[in-house]
């Protein structure tokens, strides 16, 4: 009898250990860039949420205390676990956002906004659908989930189970992903938005030197090829740099940009 009481307890605390973990974990894993996107079932979401949990519980047991736990504060742990996992899963998207933004400016900047427009699950222009994708596949093969991964367990020594975050540095830091993803995005287009400024000023000067030519047909052939070409020789350094930027964040994901 004593032995099935034991039993019972290491079951009972091993099923906490987990649900705490999947609390924290779950949120990301719904923002998670890949795993998260709508065009994954959500089956297949609950799967590798439940891997992941499985994986991290493993290390996060020594900072989880299962003994103190009652209804009360049961509550109290699903809502800050699930506070902080949302968090983390936002500063994810936000860089998917920074690159789907990019994409949308470089579009419009070459006049390529309206191919491809809805390949995916959300209306993107062909640049942000390309750029997307490619950073998708790019984070998976430099295996991001594995780094995800570390990254929660050491989460766990910067918020202890059961603690919020303060409400101002929360906001700070809210404040500054949501900058940083803008400025990303634009440091990833600069270089079509500088080529589409070049290249209206020369139209312009080419339309008041000879007012007969149809500068528009000439022109527009020109600014889709040029932005196909600068695509096809950006796209690399484009996807290495938010590379660069995205494992800062793993690294780090609560300190500054």
């Amino acid at each position: 009898m004593k032995d099935m009481s034991e039993l019972l307890q290491i079951s009972q605390d091993l099923l906490w250990l987990h649900a705490i973990v999947f609390f924290r974990v779950g949120p990301i894993m719904a923002l998670f860039p890949g795993f998260g996107e709508r065009v994954v079932p959500v089956r297949v979401k609950l799967v590798l949420s439940l891997a992941f949990t499985v994986v991290v519980a493993a290390a996060t047991a020594p900072y989880i205390d299962t003994d103190q736990i009652n209804e009360l504060r049961g509550v109290w742990i699903i809502l800050s676990e699930t506070a902080v996992g949302l968090l983390i899963g936002i500063g994810f998207r936000m860089f998917l956002l920074a690159l789907q933004t990019a994409g949308s400016m470089a579009a419009q900047a070459t006049s390529l906004s309206q191919i491809l427009g809805s390949a995916g699950a959300t209306p993107l222009p062909a640049i942000g659908h390309v750029l997307t994708m490619g950073g998708i596949a790019l984070a998976m093969i430099l295996k991001l989930h594995v780094h995800v991964a570390e990254m929660v367990i050491r989460t766990y020594t910067i918020f202890p189970v059961g603690a919020l975050p303060n409400a101002s540095s929360t906001t700070e830091w809210g404040v500054a992903q949501v900058a940083g993803a803008f400025s990303l995005a634009f440091s990833l287009a600069a270089p079509f938005v500088l080529i589409s400024v070049l290249y209206n000023l020369t139209l312009g000067i080419i339309n008041r030197a000879m007012p007969q030519m149809m500068v528009v047909f000439v022109g527009a052939p020109v600014i889709t090829a040029g932005g196909l070409i600068l695509l096809f020789l950006l796209a690399p350094i484009m996807l290495s740099v938010w590379s660069i930027a995205l494992q800062g964040y793993v690294a780090n994901p609560f300190g500054a940009r």
